[in-house]
């Protein structure tokens, strides 16, 4: 049984990456906002219904996972490549919160491989194995995509932004530093463990989609 989880039920921190093992909980940090306790409660009681069905003999897995990034339109990386184009990539905030991500052919294999070694149960973070600050992440994001600047969003920006879009600035500011070590340990192999490489090919399917007749059609 795997459970599509969220990595973002760890803890808003900046000194140390979560993994399975030692990784903290959110909800009780005192430098996070309390309206980011949200999603952290619906991903808890999301994962005790799992580990509370009663079905002794099925193997279950928690896949806590980072954003999954690919091309398509209205998701995550698309919506984040428009601001580049627009000149509107610079950090977020600070720029200091991490930022945890994996590639979509990394994330499909993880989960084939979850599926043939049956040794897995419980929490497994699908995330690359480097995740890294906001800037680096949007500085790396601007230079696949070849704009030379980037405009910075404050923190008052974004709030503004959130209550438009009826959301939580948590989807941008909360530092989301996990670390996949389940998977490292058992072989799996990443083909986009870095994103700046991701991102080079993130970019290049984009701009192949952007330029299908189908897509142009359809647009």
């Amino acid at each position: 049984w795997l459970q599509a989880s969220t990595a973002t039920i760890y803890a808003h921190r900046y000194d140390a990456p979560n993994d399975e093992a030692t990784g903290i909980i959110g909800g009780t940090e005192p430098n996070a906002p309390d309206t980011w306790r949200f999603s952290i409660e619906v991903a808890t009681e999301w994962e005790r219904a799992l580990n509370q069905a009663p079905t002794p003999l099925t193997r279950k897995v928690l896949m806590r996972s980072a954003i999954i990034m690919n091309p398509d339109p209205g998701s995550p990386f698309d919506m984040l490549l428009r601001l580049v184009r627009f000149g509107l990539g610079g950090q977020s905030g600070d720029g200091k919160q991490y930022v945890s991500w994996i590639h979509d052919q990394d994330f499909a294999r993880a989960v084939l491989w979850l599926i043939e070694h049956e040794e897995f149960a419980g929490p497994v973070n699908l995330a690359s194995p480097n995740p890294l600050t906001n800037a680096d992440f949007m500085r790396a994001l601007r230079s696949a995509w070849g704009m030379p600047f980037g405009l910075p969003a404050t923190e008052w920006m974004l709030e503004i932004g959130a209550l438009v879009l009826r959301t939580e600035t948590e989807l941008i500011l909360k530092s989301r530093r996990v670390i996949p070590t389940r998977l490292m340990q058992s072989g799996f192999d990443f083909q986009f463990p870095t994103w700046p490489d991701a991102a080079r090919d993130l970019c290049v399917r984009s701009r192949e989609r952007g330029l299908s007749p189908t897509v142009r059609e359809g647009s």
